[in-house]
């Protein structure tokens, strides 16, 4: 069986990386003395584990950008995104979810696996008749306290560690300027955080539905947007998946380019992408990919993700360090 990890895994080209600086990472985990691990019965504290990718031959201080995963990803979902984000001047932390991820690797080497339990809620709730729509109301709310609560928590610790650490990672963040990105699950996080979060400066939302900006309405037995301003820049960029439920599926309700409480917010659609195109995963493993999303994407995997990474880098400049202009194409 030794030709399964080539097949799986080939070798592949990584995207172009344009910066000038030099990229190095840093893993560290965090433990939240708030919150008790819910997935196990032991009483031990939630700990979470994140990787950075930052300038290494820079001085000064840099924005700083925190990833949320999807589903079932991991915190090197999008390590092309954040690599190229590093080589321009930015301080990226993405974290793993802990039985959210696929699977994580605490710095003490402890591995924790996805939890089955959440898998199957997450695959349940993409089939008919299993979950009605006040359940799946309940199970967005839930997926999404867990994950804001992990991004609050790596975000707080980064905010105490610049500020008495004298490790290089943090002493290059600017704490006056912080991003948000996420994908899929992990792009919903971010959005909610955007709103949660006053020191929050822009998001950007990769083929999410806005699962925190719905309410559900007993009397349709439906769910509705909030009627809530947004009041930080948003660029949501979508693929065929997500696209074309915008307008029917009521869980994508608060997404519509109608909603006035999103009237500033940048939409982008990339024709011929499907949902994992958003991420590294069809460059290092196409055949897993396409297993997990169903088929193959149209669009050229290569010119999807330096795309996608050059408007994302394109936003930031803007909403971050003032320099820009940003006027994305509506479709790609």
């Amino acid at each position: 069986m030794d030709f399964i990890p080539p097949v799986l895994f080939p070798q592949y080209r990584a995207p172009e990386v344009t910066g000038k600086y030099e990229v190095r990472t840093a893993v560290y985990t965090y433990t939240d003395p708030t919150r008790v691990e819910e997935f196990t019965d032991t009483g031990e504290r939630r700990r979470v584990n994140v990787k950075f990718w930052y300038p290494g031959n820079a001085e000064g201080k840099y924005p700083l950008i925190i990833f949320s995963h999807g589903a079932f990803g991991i915190r090197e979902s999008n390590a092309s995104t954040f690599t190229e984000l590093a080589s321009h001047g930015y301080v990226v932390v993405s974290l793993d979810h802990p039985y959210h991820s696929f699977y994580t690797q605490g710095v003490d080497g402890k591995i924790t696996m996805i939890n089955a339990a959440y898998m199957g809620e997450v695959n349940d709730s993409n089939k008919d008749g299993v979950y009605n729509v006040e359940e799946l109301y309940g199970l967005t709310r839930k997926w999404m306290k867990l994950r804001t609560g992990d991004m609050n928590l790596v975000i707080d610790t980064i905010l105490d560690k610049a500020a008495s650490d004298q490790d290089p990672v943090y002493q290059r963040i600017d704490t006056e300027h912080i991003g948000v990105i996420g994908h899929s699950m992990g792009g919903a996080a971010s959005v909610a955080l955007g709103r949660e979060r006053s020191d929050v400066d822009a998001a950007v939302n990769l083929d999410a539905p806005f699962f925190t900006e719905l309410v559900y309405d007993r009397k349709i037995n439906d769910l509705a947007a909030k009627n809530e301003p947004y009041r930080i820049p948003l660029l949501n960029i979508y693929t065929d998946d997500v696209w074309r439920q915008l307008g029917k599926n009521s869980a994508y309700a608060a997404n519509n380019k109608a909603n006035p409480n999103f009237k500033g917010a940048y939409t982008v659609h990339f024709q011929g992408a499907k949902h994992l195109s958003l991420t590294d995963l069809p460059l290092f493993s196409p055949i897993l990919a396409n297993m997990l999303q169903r088929g193959q994407a149209d669009i050229n995997k290569y010119y999807c993700i330096e795309t996608m990474n050059r408007l994302i880098l394109e936003f930031y400049d803007y909403t971050l360090k003032g320099t820009g202009p940003f006027a994305p194409q509506a479709v790609y």
